[in-house]
This record gives structure tokens, C-alpha cells and sequence, in this order.
């Protein structure tokens, strides 16, 4: 109770601001960008420290104090002001989080510092580092960061007179500093950001006090607006919590469903019913990110960004007085006004009005569904477009028994909008109905109020990605409704074109292929080892490297041989071969044989083969290839032996080979081991044996896969002889495949993606003991193989997977 009014709410005390988030986030990258500065652009970045520095020698005689007294002081004259002020206002756990801002501040600043000391490069060290008295020194201020997390967390300039005038104290002092030569440009900007994100994380994480409007100053804004309020009653919503309100009507509801607004029921001293309509300034940034969000992944779609809480006013307010001034029945403002951190909004209540959602099929009648369209009409009329059209915007009444429909819920409306838009508002009104009536019904009262044209432009729009939020919630339970409307759409138009219209800039797959790019140039970078591998190629025959290229490459015809031969759709060999080479790019993301494997996956369902055939398929390809490198294994160890019968391993290792063997048999008697083995190897047995009898009935595909797969593992076998050729090293052939196969299979284990560096060693390893070459050149020829068969082949696969994407096979 405030005076003579009502107050029934439930203020939120602390919000946890987004846009500190934001700021924290964007202060990282802050960081990241001044190191990158620092390590590649120190000409940039010391001609501008030495140009600053040309004052030096004037500022010295114009500071009547030395430059370490100046940072004394402002080290300690700051922090007692601003704790001062704090404690003075009562403002108790603000304090605290300036104290703990201040403290995380340094305790990242040294952390950074160490990291840059222990494992950054010569050249980052060098350009975070002043020259003090000869000597090279990291310049990172610690104080310069305790400072930038306090004031930060210590609120902002306009709100706290001492943290205005230190903010300046900070930058004079830093100015000197880099005027002085004491410390370096990147070094002080990575000390500034690094308080930054102190300071941004612990008010994001402590949450900051609420400067909405409640109570005395939301009254206030209501006489402001021009009403005299007796009660407000908040609608409840997701933020409310178990907080007993009074009841609200189901229009209320469903538009506290369809905002991030607060919404309160306002009765007045005339006893006017309005509804109060409380825009929190604190919520925009996620609003501002969202619309920017949309915008730059939808083509067609406006780019601007609401960015401040007046604009987001004013625009609501622009689209509320355009859609009653076209004539469309929607809530009319009567008001609009500021309070606090919070715009105000009143506007009056739609009646008895009831949300589309909350109605019964069978009282959706044909006069509702006409009107619904009429409403649409006249603001497209008018050029307005809606854009956020769901069944909890669209609320029927009646008046004599004749249907009344309203529009609300115009924040995210256009005036002199598109006809995309406009045609996006048409799918969605067609998508929300068919929710209700079916896509049938839907259609035919879309049919009875529009034109063929616009009836067919519609077709290509009918697709997830142009429904709003709640719809396609709605449509996860109802996944047949866009393919049902497409077939009532041909059924009424067969010429009607309904293929899915591309208005994704970029989707899943461009951040996929972003995120592998990236992951990419970090593999290569931080696990590849330049100097072995240029020494590596330097001492070996080029010739023989060549070979060793091209028989790589030879795999990747063979994996694509097996692909076309198993495959239930047809595909051509020169489709399978651009898909198995870029497999070779998605392996930089995936432990060995994954990529591949779930490439082959997306490439068969993109040619519309179920995921279950899908997956037996790429299992029987899986399956085939161990076949075909044990039956290789055999023959090659029967026609490679000579007259004495010298066994091509070692008889310890076939001693080590059957003491596991008889481990494993006895594993097996165990019947938990054996369960756990049957429930790994079953489900792929039943998947794998329906389309293995099919297989086996085709004699010429089966014996084209067995081929395919022998061509690639006799490729990769004879890749690495080469490789050992390159060296000068005559090995038998049946010991190369002996050791390729053990070092492989040793690397594959290891889950890591591509097996970087695992294969290597199994491979260099597998050299030395089964071999019996020589240590360091097994290891030049393990890792020239690694570069002919995997690393020279990533670029290649980068290109396929481009490709494929642009021929929408991936």
C-alpha cells in the first residue's frame, strides 16, 4: 500500500545485467586482439609508444613530482575515495564486490603474466616490454588492473562523483607511464581489460541493484502519463516465481508469454481497467542481441538494432499508433512515459478478449478464421508488418455473437515494410492456424480471403526458420504440419513452387565448417613439428615422396569404391571420391575413422536414405574394411615368405598375441564381460546383417566394395613403403604391412583427433622393434608418410567440403 494506492508486485531487488556479460566478453577479446597486436604489429604499436614518447622530456620538467610518487598516490588516493564513498552511502556489499573486483583483477593480471613469461613467444614478451636501464622488462602493470576492476565494479561515472574524477586520475597516469617510457602501450591496454573483465564479471555474477521502476517511482510514472492510479496488480510471469498475485485474465497472460515485458493491470480512480505495459532498460541488451542475431543470419531481414530503452519506446510506440491508424483492432496507447531505468506504456485492455492458443477447435470457426485474415489485410494495407504473429498475439472476442479478432504485441513490427516481411507474416498466420484447425482448414481460409499469387509465394517460406519462437515450440509435437500445408498448398496450386526458399545466410553447416577451420589452423600450428618435418623431407628422395603422395591419394578412391558399391541409393564414383576427400578435412575434428564415418552418414541422408539404413550402411562399409585388412594381413604373410620360413615378427610377439587372445577367451566366460560385449557388438550385428544379405545377393557390388577397400588399404601399405624407400630402407613388404596396420590401429586408439601424434609414435615405434630400422630414421619415415597421406591431403579436403556445400551435398 503506497497513499491511496494498491500495490501488488514483487520487486526485483538484484538483476544479473546482460550487458555486463557482454562487456566482460568483449573486454577478453580486447585482450586477445592487444596480444595479437603485440606479437605481429610491434612496428605499429612502438612507432606509436615512440612518437607518444617524444614528450617525455617536457613532461618531466613540467612534473613537479617523479612519476612513481604520481603512481603511489593515485594507487592509494583512488581506492580509499571510492571505498569511502561506498561506505559513507551504506552501500555495504558494493564494497565488498569492489574489494573482491580489485583482488580478482591482480590475481588474473599475475596469472596472465606468468603465462606470457613461461610459454609466450619471443616476439609477444618483446612487445609487452619496456627497455629499463638496458634490460628488457614485461610490462604489465598490476596496479593499473586493481584499479580498472574497482572503479568498474564501484558503479558508473554519472552515479559516483569519485569514480568520475579517479577514472581521469587512472588515465593521466597511465598517459605518463607510456609518455615515460616506464611502460608499454599493449602491456597497459592488457592490464586496462583485464580490470575490465574483474570488474564486468563480478557485477555480472554478483548481480547489480535493480534500477527499475517499482513502487514510488512506477506510481509516479503513471501520474506522469496523465492517469491517477488506485491499484497495480502484476501479471505474473516467468519471473515472478510462486509469488501469490491476484488473478489476471488470459489476454494479460498470454501477452506476458508473447514479451520480455513486465505487464500490470492498472485501475485508475475513475475506475478505468488498463493494462500498464514496463520496458526494463537492463533487458535490451539481450533484445539488441537477438534482433542482431536475426538480422545477420536471415537474408531480406532489416539490420537495424534497437540499441537504447527510449528507442525500444518509441518504436512499440510508432508501431501501436501505425496499426490503429490503418485500422487494425489492436490495444490503442493512450501514453507513454519514463521512470527510472523503465519506459512506460498504457494502453487499454482488448475486452473479453482470449488468446487463439487457449481456444477449442471446434470454437475456431470459419467467421473467426476470416476475421483473422481481414486484421492481417488491412495492416499489410498499410505497409505494416507484424513479424512476430503466434497464438498468443492474436486474441478473439465477441460482440453479438459476431467474432472479434485483435492484433497485439507490435514491438517487432515494420512500417514501409518488405514483401518478404509481409509474406513472412502470411506463413506464420497460415502455420499458427493450421496448429488449430489442421492444415486443411488453414488452407482454405487462407484460399477464400487471398489471391493465387500470394497463396503460391507463400510455399517457399513455409519452413522452421520463418516461425517465431513459440510456433516452432509448438511444431516440435506437430512435425507434420509444414509438409501437410505444403500438400494442401499443391493440391489447391500443383504449379506452386514450395521448395524451401534459402534465407539462412549461413546455418549449422558454415559454423561447422568455421569452427573445423579453426580447429584446423590450431592443429597445425601448435601439434605439427616444422622443423621435423622439413628435415624429414630434406633428407629423403623426393622421388619417392611423390610416389608415396599419389598412393595416398589412390586411398581415397578406394574408400570411395566401397561407398558407391554399399550404398542403397546410387551415387557416382566421382561424388564419393570429393566426399572421401573431405573426410580428410572433417578428421582434423574427430578421432580416427569418426569423421569419415559420419561424413559418409551425412552424405547418404542428404540423398534421402533413412538414418537407421543410413547408419547400417556406413557400419557395413566399417565392417568390410577390417574384413579386408585381416584377409590381406593373411596373404600377404603365406606369399611373402621364403623357403626358410622365417616368420615376419618376432616369436615374442606371437607369444604376447596368444597370451591375449586366451585373456580375452576367458573374459568371455565371465557373464557381465560377455553381456557388456553382446550389448556393444548386437546392435550393430542387426543393423549390419539385413543389408549385408542384401549384398551378398549382388555378387558384382559386393566384390566392387571388397575391391574398393583393398585398393585403399594396399595404398596406404605401399604409401608407406615408399616413404621407407625415400630413406634408402628395403623392408619386406609383409613387415611394412605388419607394422602399418599395428602402428595404425595403436594410433586410432588414441582419441585425439586425426590421431595427431599418436600414429606417429605407434608408427615410428612399431618401426624400431618389429623392423629393426634404425630409431631416428623410423621416426623421418613416420613422419613423411603422416605428411603425404594426412597433412598435404587437409587443404584438398578444406576445397571438397566447400564444394560439396555450394552442390548441397553436405
Amino acid at each position: 500500500m503506497l497513499d491511496d494506492v494498491t500495490i501488488d508486485d514483487v520487486p526485483t531487488e538484484r538483476v544479473h545485467h546482460p550487458g555486463d556479460l557482454v562487456a566482460a566478453t568483449l573486454a577478453g577479446l580486447g585482450v586477445v586482439l592487444a596480444m595479437v597486436l603485440a606479437t605481429y604489429a610491434q612496428n605499429t604499436t612502438t612507432g606509436v609508444a615512440e612518437d607518444v614518447q617524444g614528450f617525455s622530456t617536457l613532461l618531466r620538467r613540467l612534473l613537479v613530482i617523479p612519476v612513481s610518487a604520481l603512481e603511489s598516490f593515485v594507487t592509494l588516493v583512488v581506492p580509499l575515495a571510492v571505498l569511502t564513498e561506498l561506505a559513507v552511502r551504506r552501500l555495504g556489499r558494493q564494497l565488498l564486490e569492489a574489494l573482491a573486483a580489485a583482488t580478482g583483477a591482480v590475481v588474473l593480471n599475475s596469472a596472465i603474466v606468468l603465462l606470457v613469461e613461461r610459454f609466450g613467444s619471443d616476439e609477444l614478451v618483446q612487445g609487452m616490454s619496456v627497455r629499463i636501464g638496458g634490460e628488457w622488462q614485461l610490462s604489465i602493470p598490476g596496479y593499473v588492473a586493481l584499479l580498472a576492476g574497482l572503479l568498474t565494479a564501484a558503479g558508473p561515472r554519472g552515479r559516483r562523483r569519485t569514480v568520475a574524477w579517479s577514472w581521469n586520475l587512472v588515465w593521466v597516469a597511465t598517459g605518463v607511464l607510456v609518455i615515460t617510457g616506464q611502460g608499454s602501450l599493449p602491456g597497459i591496454a592488457v592490464a586496462l581489460l583485464v580490470g575490465r573483465i574483474a570488474g564486468e564479471g563480478t557485477r555480472y555474477l554478483s548481480g547489480v541493484r535493480s534500477e527499475r521502476a517499482y513502487d514510488e517511482s512506477l506510481v509516479a510514472g503513471v501520474r506522469r502519463a496523465g492517469f491517477a492510479p488506485a491499484q497495480l496488480s502484476r501479471v505474473p510471469d516467468s519471473t515472478t516465481g510462486d509469488a501469490v498475485l491476484p488473478p489476471a485474465g488470459p489476454a494479460s497472460l498470454a501477452l506476458t508469454r508473447s514479451t520480455d515485458h513486465r505487464l500490470y493491470a492498472l485501475t485508475t480512480q475513475e475506475h478505468e481497467h488498463l493494462d500498464l505495459v514496463v520496458i526494463d532498460g537492463d533487458r535490451q541488451v539481450v533484445g539488441m542481441l537477438s534482433r542482431f542475431w536475426r538480422s545477420l543470419r536471415l537474408r531480406g531481414i532489416e539490420g537495424r538494432s534497437v540499441v537504447s530503452l527510449r528507442q525500444a519506446a518509441e518504436r512499440s510506440a510508432l508501431l501501436a499508433y501505425a496499426a490503429r491508424a490503418a485500422g487494425v483492432r489492436t490495444p490503442q496507447l493512450l501514453s507513454v512515459a519514463e521512470a527510472e531505468d523503465s519506459m512506460l506504456l498504457v494502453q487499454e485492455r482488448p475486452g473479453n478478449a482470449v488468446p487463439l492458443g487457449d481456444l477449442e477447435p471446434d470454437q475456431i470457426t470459419d467467421a473467426v478464421l476470416h476475421e483473422v485474415w481481414a486484421q492481417l489485410q488491412l495492416a499489410h494495407a498499410a505497409g505494416i508488418a507484424h513479424r512476430n504473429l503466434t497464438s498468443d498475439v492474436v486474441l478473439v472476442d465477441h460482440l453479438l455473437e459476431q467474432p472479434m479478432v485483435w492484433l497485439s504485441g507490435w514491438e517487432l513490427g515494420d512500417v514501409a515494410s518488405s514483401e518478404l516481411a509481409r509474406r513472412m507474416d502470411v506463413a506464420q498466420v497460415l502455420a499458427l492456424l493450421a496448429l488449430r484447425v489442421g492444415a486443411g482448414r488453414a488452407m482454405e481460409s487462407a484460399v477464400a480471403v487471398l489471391d493465387d499469387d500470394t497463396i503460391s509465394a507463400i510455399g517457399p517460406l513455409l519452413q522452421t526458420i520463418t516461425m517465431p519462437r513459440l510456433t516452432r515450440e509448438e511444431m516440435r509435437t506437430h512435425r507434420t504440419v509444414l509438409p501437410e500445408l505444403r500438400t494442401a498448398l499443391v493440391a489447391r496450386l500443383p504449379e506452386a513452387d514450395v521448395q524451401p526458399q534459402q534465407l539462412v545466410r549461413f546455418g549449422t553447416r558454415t559454423i561447422l565448417t568455421v569452427l573445423l577451420t579453426v580447429v584446423a589452423v590450431f592443429a597445425i600450428f601448435t601439434t605439427i613439428n616444422v622443423a621435423t618435418i622439413t628435415e624429414a623431407l630434406q633428407s629423403s628422395d623426393w622421388r619417392w615422396s611423390i610416389v608415396a603422395f599419389g598412393l595416398g591419394l589412390l586411398t581415397l578412391v578406394g574408400a570411395a569404391l566401397a561407398l558407391v558399391a554399399f550404398a542403397p541409393v546410387r551415387i557416382s564414383l566421382w561424388r564419393a571420391t570429393v566426399a572421401q576427400t573431405a573426410a580428410t578435412f572433417v578428421a582434423l575434428a574427430a578421432p580416427a575413422g569418426v569423421g569419415p564415418a559420419a561424413l559418409n552418414l551425412r552424405v547418404l541422408t542428404r540423398r534421402g536414405v533413412s538414418g537407421t539404413l543410413a547408419a547400417a550402411t556406413v557400419a557395413l562399409v566399417q565392417v568390410s574394411q577390417f574384413v579386408v585388412t585381416m584377409l590381406l594381413l593373411l596373404v600377404l604373410s603365406l606369399v611373402s615368405g621364403d623357403n626358410e620360413s622365417t616368420l615376419p615378427v618376432s616369436p615374442l610377439i606371437l607369444v604376447v598375441i596368444g597370451v591375449l587372445a586366451a585373456l580375452v577367451g576367458v573374459a568371455l566366460l565371465i557373464p557381465a564381460v560377455r553381456r557388456w560385449v553382446l550389448a556393444k557388438t548386437v546392435p550393430t550385428l542387426r543393423q549390419t546383417w539385413p543389408r549385408l544379405i542384401e549384398v551378398l545377393g549382388q555378387p558384382s557390388r559386393l566384390l566392387l566394395g571388397m575391391g574398393g577397400n583393398l585398393l585403399m588399404t594396399l595404398g596406404y601399405i605401399l604409401a608407406f613403403d615408399a616413404a621407407l624407400l625415400a630413406f634408402g630402407q628395403d623392408v619386406s613388404l609383409i613387415q611394412v604391412a605388419v607394422v602399418y596396420l599395428a602402428g595404425s590401429t595403436a594410433g586410432s586408439l588414441v582419441p585425439v583427433p586425426g590421431g595427431v601424434g599418436a600414429t606417429e609414435l605407434a608408427l615410428a615405434s612399431a618401426l624400431s622393434s618389429l623392423a629393426g630400422v634404425d630409431a631416428a630414421i623410423a621416426t623421418s619415415a613416420a613422419v613423411l608418410f603422416r605428411v603425404m597421406t594426412y597433412w598435404l591431403r587437409i587443404p584438398l579436403g578444406w576445397v571438397a567440403m566447400r564444394y560439396m556445400q555450394r552442390t548441397g551435398d553436405l
